[in-house]
């Protein structure tokens, strides 16, 4: 009798163990995903930039940061390496587009996440494909607003002169609006997500800022110490600020809305920063200052458009109250993760291979495990140079054939890419090189016909 009752006991208490586990089992969390455009290293205050920036401070010090965190030199193919997963030269597109650059039946992250309830939504720079017919609803977004096309002007909404220049729109219209670009997508932000059910949602919010053409309203550029001079500078500075403030206003719905603690909130940045002309003569007029941009990649070599660290490695927080552990980490991460880990969040499984080039680094976020050792692999505008990114070792490739020069840094102890070791390492280099001629030779499998 007694060992009846034991029996009978324990198999309760292992039942109801399970009930519990079962009842305990993580929901899926929402995601805002946040991109700022043309950002630098150091353009924001906790990497020593001159503009203050509190909101991303104070997320940076109570989320984790994650230091080595990589995207293409350029805008259309750092969205397609989010969206899909897989590098962008598989889509032959390595430079910004306004042609339509992914194949309509691409797997898409908001597609995928759509399969598991997720609500999807974009507000902000889309390009990948610059009219209505290709734009974010056609691949998985419910709700998208903002430029089909790149950077605008930020007060008239218009790209460049020619067939894309109209470009503002919400869902498949296009439409004028009044306000500058950057209160117009926070407002369109922040109404969405007060107008949440229970439902988990993705939102995509790819701002305009920091690209050009700056023009700021005048109450952010009073905001703008005083030690920074100069128009376009004080623009530029003002512009951080404006973004900063937008992540402050969206962080603060999630908390009104209750669903902060469960919301994964990445902030990061497409390319590097970019030193051009602000005033770019390719822009209807929208009576902007004169002048170069003053971009801030500082330590890192190179800005916007280059394979070198400060065209591709930019700032990155992640921020998961619920589960991510606050600090740092430092394994080498490219764009093409987010989909891979968002998606295994989610608990969406494909039934069929979707040849993606990122992985799943949930272990990272959640526990601060280093990833394995792995190939990331980028390619630069119009294949110019690509480069490989395999431990503390990266290698770079420029040009082709007798023309070719090749580039050995070790990051870990030259950040700053100053001390060429092809030379010197010839069995590393050679390693790495065919490691990159193998993982290249993927690139155009997936080129829209």
């Amino acid at each position: 009798m007694n060992t009846f009752r034991i029996t009978f006991l324990t198999l309760i208490t292992t039942l109801l163990s399970s009930v519990t586990a079962a009842d305990h089992k993580p929901s899926p969390p929402n995601i805002v995903f946040i991109i700022a455009d043309d950002l630098g290293w150091s353009d924001v205050a906790f990497h020593g930039g001159n503009a203050p920036t509190p909101h991303l401070d104070r997320l940076a010090a109570e989320g984790l940061e994650v230091a080595q965190h990589y995207v293409a030199p350029v805008c259309s193919p750092t969205r397609a390496g989010l969206l899909t997963g897989r590098c962008w030269s598989r889509f032959g597109i390595t430079t910004p587009t306004n042609e339509l650059a992914l194949p309509e039946n691409t797997v898409t992250l908001p597609r995928a996440l759509k399969t598991r309830g997720y609500d999807t939504f974009l507000a902000g720079k889309w390009h990948l494909g610059s009219l209505p017919k290709w734009g974010p609803n056609h691949f998985g977004f419910d709700h998208s607003y903002g430029s089909l096309a790149g950077g605008i002007s930020p007060w008239n909404h218009r790209y460049k002169k020619g067939p894309f220049t109209v470009t503002w729109h919400r869902n498949h219209e296009l439409i004028e609006e009044s306000g500058h670009v950057t209160d117009l997508l926070t407002r369109e932000v922040v109404k969405w997500i007060q107008s949440r059910d229970s439902a988990p949602f993705f939102a995509y919010v790819p701002f305009t800022a920091v690209h050009l053409p700056l023009k700021e309203p005048e109450e952010w550029l009073r905001k703008v110490p005083a030690e920074i001079t100069g128009d376009v500078p004080r623009h530029y500075a003002a512009s951080v600020m404006h973004l900063d403030d937008s992540l402050g206003r969206i962080i603060k719905a999630l908390d009104d809305k209750g669903v902060r603690e469960n919301t994964l909130l990445v902030f990061t940045s497409d390319n590097g920063g970019s030193t051009v002309e602000n005033n770019d003569l390719k822009y209807p007029d929208d009576n902007c200052p004169s002048g170069l941009l003053t971009g801030n990649n500082r330590p890192l070599k190179g800005r916007k458009g280059d394979i070198y660290e400060g065209g591709t490695r930019v700032p990155t927080i992640v921020s998961w109250p619920q589960r991510v552990k606050p600090g740092q980490v430092t394994s080498p991460v490219q764009i093409t993760d987010w989909m891979p880990t968002f998606c295994s969040l989610a608990g969406y499984r494909s039934n069929r291979d979707l040849k993606w080039d990122g992985t799943d680094i949930t272990e990272l976020l959640v526990k601060h495990s280093p990833l394995d050792e792995r190939p990331i692999y980028t390619a630069g505008p119009r294949w110019q140079a690509v480069s490989l990114r395999m431990g503390d070792w990266k290698l770079i490739a420029h040009g082709a054939g007798e023309q070719r020069h090749i580039e050995l840094f070790n990051i870990s102890n030259d950040p700053t890419e100053s001390d060429n070791q092809a030379t010197k390492m010839p069995e590393r280099t050679q390693q790495l090189l065919a490691i990159l001629q193998k993982i290249s030779a993927a690139d155009r499998d997936s080129v829209v016909k």
